[in-house]
């Protein structure tokens, strides 16, 4: 294991994983990457999930194989948990309990204690919290897989299986940043704190932006596909919409080409002042449309019906007009050049675009290597492996990161003293302070935009931290971005408009830096230096305050692509997600849940702030964290990103027509024409006998399972199978959508963060500051028994406290009339808060 010398910001931390499958493991393993001490208990069987992935989910861990259902086993757990700072499971609610390992009453022995549960359902969802909670059981009951986004709409393939662990992934990162907030909350209290993720409750805030509906949405913003599915709901046509024929009601640019090399390329630059220009310019375009009459409005944020023109240039979504002529020549350009041509082309002029590549090519690819993004470690079984590089670093430490110790079993003495070799300081009684949530008192400055960096510190608000947005006195991006997804990410923020390159804005902008603890922004490289953010220059003007930088394709080590801008969307078609999904080259999909990888990236910059606030606390280090979109499309992928010498074929499920894994773990009709997922194992056919009117299916070959199957279940509604199903203890669920999970689970506002409704919470706000109603999820996810969860209001308008935290910074009146007069500074980008 790492030396006691080591710089990673959680060393001398000491952590016992009981976790199984892939969220308690995946969130020990976030914590190893970070310099944790890690020791992992498997059952005498080995890990109840047997996959080569398990090599990267167990790296700097030790394992110690115990039985507790006998008197030693037992004991020697106990003993390790008595050593432990943090504890980590992922069993169903109270089965670890029941076993002899029971939190709540190590934690009256030892208040200082941090334990992290990770359970499929929540244990206050008296009706799911017995369920056999696997990943896709979670997956099906939280509306996953019946909201694949409009694609899957219009072509009628509802529901639609993905083989990604969305889950478990969500839940690692938010359990495991969680988990450090705690442990750096600790630092100053001296207290730990019990802390539970339930997977759905995860899964379902990684869903925030699918899942919030918004009163009257003005006509501006419905794209062309939105409009499509009116139609024919109205009409009474049928979704039959071909692959071929869906692209044409894509945006032009935000969807595939062909190009030279029969490969895809994807563009991803609507709604940016510059991305879409700078596209048509680098495709020798831009000249062209503007003489075809196509116009950039200076000013989107007036109401449409104001502009010179029914669109702009910059803004989402095109109209029907002006995306055909764009979408019918940009074709015929990119036909012209390689996809390797214009990924050079877009990047190098900041321009988002990126090829459409498979997850074998990826894991492979000569960047992925040299950034560290992807990472050789020799482990004990499969030898040299390429597996995922650390999903969260400090720039300080990132390098060290680099070089995971392969996982190693050993027997439980040996683990027992490794742990009672560290010693871990924390504050006694007559030092500790008080605190309400785990960041009161800490101020943060968000200068990110899009979602991952926004949702970052949104997420940190819900934690007792105050949050101030600084955006542009102009804005850059248009309304739909902004506004829209400002509905998620911008709650519990107070909001100032300045020019930072503005002689007023840039002293604000300085003052703010000054003001405050952390620090997000999401921008590559050499920005940061521009702004005179990096380390040297943030040193001089506040040598206290935690950076955190968030991008699309950075790793620990710079690289050709390092400064290439990106978005989600790139990531998945570089990383093989949108090929997966899609599955063919000449039709990628893009996993179609907004911010499929940014909010799990937003997470991931949570932790990584948490992570450098412990080292500041413990050893007085000030730490740069950093995570990036393409770091955590590792984790995402955690189940198939590995390759060795031997490994079979990259075969997970793909294309549209995949319906499951195999006979007993997919989706079958039911004689109610209600879809139900089956999750069940070979290990599971005895479960089956039981089950009245599949007593035969342990007898049934396994070629002619499927065919049996989907006979049997036509013969009864799909609640009478989930019951009779159940009561056999078998993994199964109802495709649930998200509309009725929102239905079924609404409260109005009572000042509660929604953590003690279930697996489900969501608020409806009738009087919502935007002036329509808005049913958002609640910041549910993480339920502590000490930190306080706070709830976070409403979004406000951008610009809303513009004067009050000039005013706060000691701006007399004055000054604050004529830095507003100037226009460097500003109280709002439109009279509407919604520009309609």
């Amino acid at each position: 294991m790492r030396s006691s010398f080591s710089k990673l910001p959680l060393t001398g931390v000491k952590v016992v994983d009981f976790g199984q499958y892939i969220a308690g493991p995946a969130v020990a393993m976030l914590l190893g990457d970070l310099g944790a001490t890690v020791v992992h208990i498997d059952p005498p069987g080995g890990p109840m999930w047997d996959s080569p992935a398990n090599a990267a989910l167990m790296r700097n861990k030790l394992i110690v194989t115990l039985d507790l259902k006998t008197e030693d086993g037992l004991a020697h757990a106990q003993s390790l948990c008595a050593e432990a700072d943090i504890i980590v499971e992922n069993f169903r609610p109270g089965k670890l309990a029941a076993l002899g390992i029971d939190f709540a009453a190590m934690r009256e022995d030892r208040p200082e204690l941090i334990t992290v549960s990770l359970p499929g359902f929540a244990s206050n969802d008296a009706e799911r919290r017995e369920l056999r909670a696997f990943e896709s059981v979670v997956a099906a009951s939280s509306g996953v897989f019946t909201d694949m986004g409009l694609n899957r709409v219009l072509m009628g393939l509802n529901p639609s299986f993905s083989p990604l662990p969305l889950s478990s992934a969500y839940a690692s990162q938010i359990a495991a940043s969680a988990t450090v907030l705690a442990l750096q909350s600790r630092q100053v209290t001296g207290l730990g704190d019990q802390i539970e993720v339930p997977l759905a409750a995860a899964v379902m805030e990684g869903l925030c932006y699918n899942s919030i509906k918004v009163s009257d949405m003005p006509a501006r913003y419905l794209t062309q596909r939105e409009i499509e599915i009116e139609r024919r709901r109205v009409e009474g046509l049928p979704m039959n919409v071909s692959y071929e024929d869906l692209q044409e009601l894509l945006d032009p640019f935000f969807r595939s080409y062909m190009c030279k090399d029969g490969r895809m390329f994807y563009v991803v630059c609507p709604s940016h002042k510059h991305h879409a220009r700078r596209c048509l310019e680098v495709l020798g375009l831009y000249d062209e449309m503007i003489e075809e009459g196509l116009q950039e409005e200076d000013d989107t944020y007036k109401p449409q019906s104001e502009w010179e023109t029914g669109t702009s240039l910059g803004v989402y979504p095109m109209p029907k007009h002006w995306a055909d002529k764009i979408a019918a020549r940009m074709k015929e350009v990119f036909m012209t050049r390689t996809s390797h041509e214009w990924k050079r082309m877009f990047g190098r002029a900041g321009i988002p675009g990126a090829p459409q590549r498979w997850l074998q090519e990826w894991i492979n690819d000569e960047y992925a290597e040299a950034s560290g993004l992807m990472i050789d470690v020799w482990d004990p079984e499969y030898g040299e492996m390429t597996q995922p590089g650390p999903v969260v670093w400090m720039e300080e430490s990132g390098e060290e990161a680099l070089s995971p110790e392969p996982r190693r079993w050993v027997e439980f003495d040996e683990a027992l003293k490794v742990l009672r070799k560290l010693r871990t300081e924390i504050p006694g009684p007559e030092e500790a302070i008080e605190q309400d949530g785990w960041l009161s008192g800490v101020r943060v400055l968000d200068l990110c935009n899009v979602i991952a960096g926004p949702h970052a510190a949104s997420y940190l608000a819900r934690f007792g931290a105050e949050v101030i947005k600084l955006d542009p006195a102009k804005p850059l991006y248009d309304s739909w971005n902004t506004v829209i997804y400002g509905l998620s990410q911008g709650r519990g923020k107070t909001s100032i408009l300045a020019d930072v390159k503005s002689e007023h804005g840039r002293k604000v902008f300085e003052d703010l830096v000054k003001s405050v603890d952390v620090i997000f922004w999401n921008a590559p490289d050499s920005q940061i230096k521009r702004m005179g953010l990096d380390a040297e220059s943030l040193r001089k003007l506040n040598p206290e305050a935690i950076f955190c930088k968030l991008d699309c394709f950075s790793g620990v080590r710079r690289g050709v692509r390092t400064d290439y801008i990106g978005y989600d969307d790139l990531v998945q078609a570089t990383t093989g997600i949108m090929l997966r999904f899609g599955g063919a080259m000449d039709r990628p999909e893009e996993h179609a849940h907004v911010g499929t990888i940014d909010v799990m990236c937003g997470f991931g910059g949570a932790l990584a702030v948490a992570a450098a606030l412990y080292q500041k606390h413990r050893f007085g280090r000030i730490g740069r964290g950093r995570t990036s979109l393409s770091a955590n499309s590792g984790l995402l992928q955690i189940p198939f990103a590995y390759d060795y010498r031997g490994r079979g074929l990259f075969d997970e499920p793909s294309g549209p027509e995949v319906n499951g894994y195999d006979p007993l773990s997919r989706f079958y009709s039911t004689a109610s024409g209600v879809y139900i997922l089956l999750s069940a194992y070979e290990a599971d056919l005895p479960r089956f006998g039981k089950v009245e009117g599949l007593e035969d299916l342990p007898d049934v070959p396994v070629d002619d399972r499927a065919a049996f199957l989907a006979g049997v279940f036509q013969m009864h509604p799909a609640t009478e199978w989930v019951a009779r199903l159940r009561a056999a203890d078998i993994g199964c669920a109802i495709c649930n959508n998200i509309d009725a999970l929102r239905s079924e689970n609404l409260s109005e506002p009572d000042g509660a963060p929604g953590t003690t409704r279930g697996s489900y919470s969501f608020t409806h706000y009738a009087d919502h500051p935007s002036g329509h109603e808005v049913i958002q999820l609640d910041p549910y996810a993480v339920r502590s028994i000490r930190g306080r969860v706070f709830v976070l209001p409403p979004t406000e308008k951008f610009g809303a406290s513009t004067r009050k935290i000039l005013g706060d910074l000691g701006y007399s009146e004055a000054a604050i009339e004529r830095m507003l007069k100037s226009g460097q500074l500003s109280e709002g980008w439109s009279g509407e808060y919604l520009p309609s």
